[in-house]
């Protein structure tokens, strides 16, 4: 089998809702826009991604996805996802690491359909669905936090995130509104999103370590390891880090080293796409240690990791980033999640999404080949 073509279909996405997740994240809501990669082979099986998301529009990329890692791919064994990847890899610092998992999500979409399999079952899962949490946005006070927290759980929801409002003070009254609203048993993490100093993050930890949340994630700037080494001494609760910063595989090695963390993280746009995320995966069992996928920032990269997260053992939840209608979008068949909590991969080979073409073709921008 050889790779023959690759091209990449910019389209719009009109009407997102306005989104906050911390400072720098802040969205007005309007428009942004998407593309749908294609790698075609000789044997007619397609392999396809999106590019882009809410926040990060497709234009931003393209280009260099067509220029620097189309050469890579066409005339190429589309099988040889190991050499592939070490070669779109090689072209990061010039063609980014979104359009490396792009690229990589469509191989690996190929291949589960060359198998006639899934993906979650070519990857060799035992199961076919994981237990979802919500994971909140930013939102006006403590009472809208724990009215939101008591709905997903009504709902069957396994768990819930609060993206706080990154005053430590407040976070602590906002995380102590959510527990009182859902009760002790139903688990909550804490995202704070890198906006402590040292002093701050460990307040916070040791109040939510008492309110018993499941995990305490991104307290402290994503390359204060320093900080986060003396942080893990002081707290019992699970430090989770490493969703940032930008990097493959060898950007993990440090917090393992130092003792930094207490899982690791990490999805396709960011760390270069599934075949990173499945090697950090082993490394963290290797250490006794959760991998935790974190959102996949569109529609097409959140299903291709509900595959993944149904391979590993040492994962716990599917991350489902609220609002819907800011992360949902170019899907007929999107991920939801059922009444027991569940989100539940397609059984069709490959990743599985039934793409919305018409969608694609009246929001059509450009045609990149």
């Amino acid at each position: 089998m050889k790779i023959v073509d690759v091209e990449l279909t910019l389209f719009n996405w009109d009407d997102i809702p306005p989104t906050r997740y911390h400072a720098g994240s802040q969205n007005s809501g309007g428009r942004s826009n998407l593309g749908l990669l294609t790698v075609r082979t000789d044997q007619g099986i397609d392999g396809h991604a999106f590019l882009g998301g809410a926040t990060n529009p497709a234009e931003s990329d393209a280009g260099a996805l067509i220029r620097f890692l189309k050469p890579v791919l066409m005339g190429k064994d589309p099988l040889a996802r190991t050499d592939l990847h070490a070669a779109l890899r090689a072209k990061q610092r010039t063609a980014g690491l979104r359009t490396v998992g792009a690229c990589d999500t469509a191989l690996w979409d190929i291949a589960a359909k060359a198998a006639n399999l899934p993906l979650y079952k070519f990857l060799g899962a035992g199961r076919s669905s994981i237990g979802a949490y919500a994971s909140s946005q930013v939102l006006d006070g403590r009472q809208a936090y724990a009215g939101e927290a008591a709905e997903f759980k009504a709902a069957g929801w396994k768990a819930y995130k609060i993206h706080p409002p990154q005053d430590p003070d407040e976070d602590i009254k906002v995380c102590e509104a959510v527990r009182k609203s859902v009760g002790d048993g139903y688990t909550l993490m804490l995202d704070s999103t890198w906006s402590y100093r040292y002093p701050e993050a460990l307040k916070v930890g040791r109040a939510i370590e008492e309110m018993g949340f499941l995990w305490y994630e991104d307290p402290l700037n994503e390359e204060d390891i320093y900080s986060y080494v003396k942080l893990r001494q002081k707290l019992s609760i699970p430090i989770l880090a490493t969703e940032y910063p930008a990097g493959d595989i060898g950007t993990y090695a440090v917090w393992l080293t130092e003792r930094a963390t207490d899982y690791l993280r990490g999805d396709i746009p960011v760390k270069g796409g599934l075949s990173t995320m499945i090697k950090t995966a082993h490394l963290a069992e290797a250490f006794h240690m959760n991998y935790e996928v974190h959102h996949g920032g569109n529609s097409l990269n959140n299903m291709a990791q509900l595959h993944f997260a149904c391979s590993l053992r040492n994962t716990t939840y599917f991350e489902v980033l609220l609002p819907h209608g800011a992360h949902k979008y170019g899907l007929l068949n999107d991920v939801t999640v059922d009444r027991n909590g569940m989100a539940h991969c397609p059984e069709t080979p490959g990743i599985g999404a039934e793409i919305d073409f018409d969608l694609i073709k009246k929001k059509q921008l450009a045609v990149l080949k």
